[in-house]
């Protein structure tokens, strides 16, 4: 089984025969794997036509919805753990969305770009205009991401919304990185209950 980096990390973060409810689930890749190797059950929700059909294709329950109304058709800790693999950047209601992923799940695992990394940072300090990166590969114009932010940025956010950060990792490219992560590091993951 080969899967991208990131979606390694949170699969590897994912127990055995867990109930996994993955938002934003593009093509069901990560639930296939779960499903597959780790006797998991659980839905994918996605709103793209043609991700739902690639995971419909991959043999993987998708919902087709729109995530930040869909979290309220599901009941109160029906799912082990909740996955939302670079997609809370895209939320409108950041705040409401995290707040509801431990009222439907045990824990939550929650990956986004990080927005201080040095090269973000040196793209803004030296060019003058917004990013645009392998994670962050769009224009401002054009981005899905509304909500861009830092790995402490996000942290205060979990605190003054009462969640525990229950572990974090750190990647560039397809790197772990230990020192000076909110600097070093392009895409954050963690798993919040």
């Amino acid at each position: 089984m080969k899967l991208r980096e990131d979606l390694q990390l949170i699969y590897d973060w994912i127990p055995d025969h867990s109930h996994v409810l993955d938002l934003g689930c593009g093509d069901g890749e990560l639930l296939s794997a779960l499903t597959t190797h780790k006797n998991c059950t659980g839905y994918g929700v996605e709103i793209a036509t043609d991700r739902v059909q690639a995971a419909i294709e991959r043999g993987v329950n998708v919902i087709q919805a729109d995530i930040e109304a869909g979290l309220a058709a599901f009941g109160s800790h029906s799912f082990d753990v909740i996955v939302l693999s670079q997609t809370i950047q895209a939320m409108r209601d950041t705040q409401a969305i995290l707040r509801n992923l431990t009222h439907v799940a045990k824990q939550a695992i929650v990956s986004f770009p990080n927005f201080g990394y040095w090269r973000n940072r040196l793209q803004i300090g030296l060019s003058g205009h917004m990013p645009v990166s392998e994670r962050m590969p769009h224009q401002w114009y054009n981005t899905p991401n509304i909500h861009l932010c830092t790995l402490q940025d996000f942290e205060l956010l979990c605190a003054k919304n009462q969640l525990h950060v229950l572990e974090r990792a750190v990647m560039t490219g397809n790197k772990r990185v230990e020192k000076l992560p909110n600097l070093l590091g392009s895409l954050a993951f963690y798993r919040v209950g």
